[in-house]
């Protein structure tokens, strides 16, 4: 390796490929269809309204409160708050007048111009039966923009109001703008806190003035170089690239490129207290560690690319995303980072500056006094170590027996905005409202047939005919049930079913829809990749360690962690932060992270495991891997838990379930499964955990079962 050539090389590649990655935000899209299920009712419905006259819209909702009862004069501002923004922000054009909201059972109660109190007026101002509150309904036409472009002067507009009256903004379209609000400049504060917080653990893990750096400087180039091709990829692959999948992006870039650092750092001190010539060191680290390292990425990579095959487009968008991040890692970690640690030479591990000892003594490395303790003790307990920490891990996963059901929309955020607010306020205000809006796209030659059908429907409110075009018509439905209820949904796929028996090309969709797609198109995802990914796994393993054996029991070990993470998590989610429902695709994330980033840990203990059992057979093979990647494993966890904790701090609460999941899952891995279970059943089978190999055909002269050994010399087992 030529050092300077390779980080000139680097320069240069930052130097090009810097305005590419600066530029990620412009290919970034956050569209309602970016998420939805590809093949899904609701995805149909959004990308036909765009070809409705005057395109797309987003529905609003604007309520009015006030405690003592609602006046003429603020029944004067709602209606002129209402003019302006029919002015200000017009919605599409349409053959009828905008839907109204359903009236109550006492039939309909609306506010006309003169403030006055009316039954059957076309007013679009309602009041509660309480005579506390007001709303109308407003559609805004996408060719304002984007909700979070105009929502701030949406309501900076509804300031002028006589004292004491509330006016809050909601409704779908409210919705999203707080979403987007939320994400606007997230990324250069997730970058930062990322960085913060990789920052402080290495320079606790190095505890050099200069070491800590090296790794961070790597991994930022990685990350540069990745959001460079994830935008090459946006822009000429089509790739979607969203808030959410750029955000893990970032997280899983810093947290595997750290972890590749660490393992290499540990293997290249190692082999200079036997090496002077540092190059040759370095040669030697990366022969011993790199092939783990190779496989660990692979294993991540190969996983995140099985999302593929999934239906749901945010979960299949991150599959590319998140494996070019890995790739960029799994380079850098092995070209730059070597080359920096080169350049510098001996002095950058100071004050602890490994030194060449004499021949035949062994250096010990940082805290492998403890991990020495620890294998003893599992070896003398290895069937008390496995079944308690089998017993362990099943007891934790019954917590998923009790969880929330499905997060919906108004629940997604951490701290409560305006949007979610002005939504309890008409519940609780208004009843008799239900659901939000439903939206039928129809043929327009049987607009009025499938419109009599949606109005047969039980559980269905009113039925109101919006815009018509040469091709589709719009119908708006009214359910009488609560948004994201076990009722509405009911109603939503009774009304499927009704209007697909008039007309199979008509199609149900609206934010309500939206939500049932997405959940159930997550749970038949979960179905298809999650046993993509296990046997995925398992090849790339079984290929590594040359067995079966061990490949199934590392699988076996992941899952039963990744059950007991979710089911912690789901009791930390519902009875510690509050959350009311679980994302519909964390479980299949989670399991994708956890299983791949799980089986990373074991990849690096194995590795040297079946390295030390070709020299010294499978038991001290075993503990002697424990004992030297011990320290190091153990801390890549703890970085990469980290990594991930601080999507924890978002304030949405799908990333922060996403953060807060793999962050003790990877945490519950590290510190129990890869410690003490993996080393217990390994103990435990002996040489045959190398089954079929001729690793495992020998038997070790420690087994436990006592039985005749048959030596295996290095050159031999090498050659098998």
């Amino acid at each position: 390796m030529i050092p300077w050539a390779v980080i000139g090389l680097w320069v240069a590649a930052v130097a090009v490929l810097a305005p590419f990655a600066a530029g990620l935000d412009k290919v970034k899209s956050d569209k309602v269809v970016d998420y939805l299920p590809s093949g899904a009712e609701s995805t149909t419905v959004a990308a036909l309204e765009e070809k409705l006259p005057g395109g797309g819209v987003n529905d609003f909702v604007v309520v009015y409160y006030r405690a003592a009862g609602i006046t003429a004069d603020d029944r004067t501002t709602a209606e002129r708050h209402l003019a302006v923004l029919d002015r200000k922000y017009p919605g599409p054009p349409t053959d009828s007048a905008p839907p109204s909201i359903p009236a109550g059972e006492n039939g309909p109660h609306t506010v006309g111009a003169d403030g006055d109190k009316t039954t059957g007026s076309s007013s679009r101002v309602q009041d509660s039966r309480d005579g506390k509150a007001l709303l109308f309904a407003h559609s805004v036409g996408t060719a304002s923009g984007e909700p979070s472009a105009y929502l701030p002067a949406l309501r900076k507009l509804l300031e002028d109001r006589p004292a004491g009256l509330e006016a809050k903004v909601t409704g779908p379209g409210a919705i999203e703008g707080d979403i987007d609000a939320v994400f606007d400049g997230i990324d250069a504060k997730l970058m930062i806190t990322t960085v913060i917080v990789v920052t402080v653990l290495l320079i606790l893990i190095y505890r050099s003035p200069v070491l800590w750096l090296l790794p961070l400087l790597a991994v930022g180039c990685a990350a540069l170089i990745s959001m460079a091709a994830v935008h090459l990829l946006a822009k000429n692959f089509g790739v979607v690239v969203n808030e959410q999948s750029a955000a893990v992006l970032v997280i899983l870039v810093f947290g595997v490129g750290t972890d590749y650092a660490l393992l290499i750092v540990a293997r290249y001190r190692e082999v200079l207290q036997t090496e002077a010539d540092t190059n040759r060191a370095m040669s030697v680290a990366l022969r011993s560690a790199g092939p783990a390292i190779i496989a660990s990425a692979g294993t991540v990579a190969a996983g995140l690319l099985c999302l593929l095959a999934a239906d749901l487009n945010s979960t299949s968008g991150l599959g590319p995303v998140g494996a070019v991040g890995v790739a960029c890692a799994l380079i850098a970690m092995l070209t730059l980072f070597p080359a920096l640690l080169l350049v510098l030479g001996r002095w950058v591990f100071w004050p602890k500056v490994p030194k060449v000892l004499p021949a035949g003594v062994t250096g010990a490395v940082a805290g492998q006094a403890r991990w020495d303790r620890l294998g003893a003790w599992i070896d003398r307990r290895k069937g008390l170590a496995a079944f308690g920490s089998v017993v362990f891990l099943g007891a934790v996963a019954l917590g998923l027996l009790g969880g929330p059901g499905s997060l919906r929309s108004q629940d997604q955020f951490v701290k409560t905005p305006e949007s979610v607010s002005g939504f309890t306020l008409v519940t609780r205000h208004f009843p008799h409202i239900g659901g939000q809006p439903i939206t039928v796209i129809a043929p327009t030659a049987k607009k009025d047939a499938v419109l009599e059908a949606a109005e047969a429907v039980k559980g269905v409110s009113q039925v109101v005919p919006g815009r018509s075009g040469a091709e589709y018509a719009e119908i708006t439905v009214f359910p009488k049930d609560a948004p994201d209820s076990p009722a509405e949904r009911r109603t939503l796929k009774a009304l499927r079913a009704a209007v697909d028996k008039v007309e199979p090309a008509a199609a149900v969709g609206g934010p309500s829809a939206q939500n049932l797609d997405t959940a159930t198109t997550s749970a038949r995802d979960e179905k298809i990749v999650i046993p993509l990914v296990l046997v995925v796994i398992t090849l790339i393993l079984g290929a590594l360690l040359r067995a079966v054996a061990a490949p199934v029991v590392l699988i076996l070990t992941v899952v039963v962690s990744f059950a007991a993470a979710i089911g912690a998590s789901t009791l930390v989610f519902e009875h510690i932060f509050g959350f009311k429902g679980i994302d519909p695709g964390l479980p299949l994330l989670g399991f994708l992270f956890l299983v791949a980033l799980g089986v990373d840990y074991n990849i690096f203990l194995m590795h040297r495991a079946r390295e030390e059992s070709l020299l010294h057979g499978t038991r001290r093979g075993i503990l002697g891997s424990l004992s030297a990647t011990g320290g190091v494993i153990t801390s890549a966890g703890v970085v990469l838990a980290a990594t991930f904790a601080v999507l924890a701090t978002l304030p949405l609460v799908p990333m922060a379930e996403l953060g807060f999941l793999v962050a003790f899952g990877v945490l519950l891995d590290t510190l129990l499964v890869r410690s003490i279970l993996v080393p217990a059943v390994g103990l435990r089978l002996g040489s045959r955990l190398w089954w079929p190999s001729a690793l495992g055909r020998h038997t070790d002269p420690e087994d436990a079962d006592g039985q005749a050994s048959v030596p295996i010399g290095r050159e031999r087992a090498l050659r098998n």
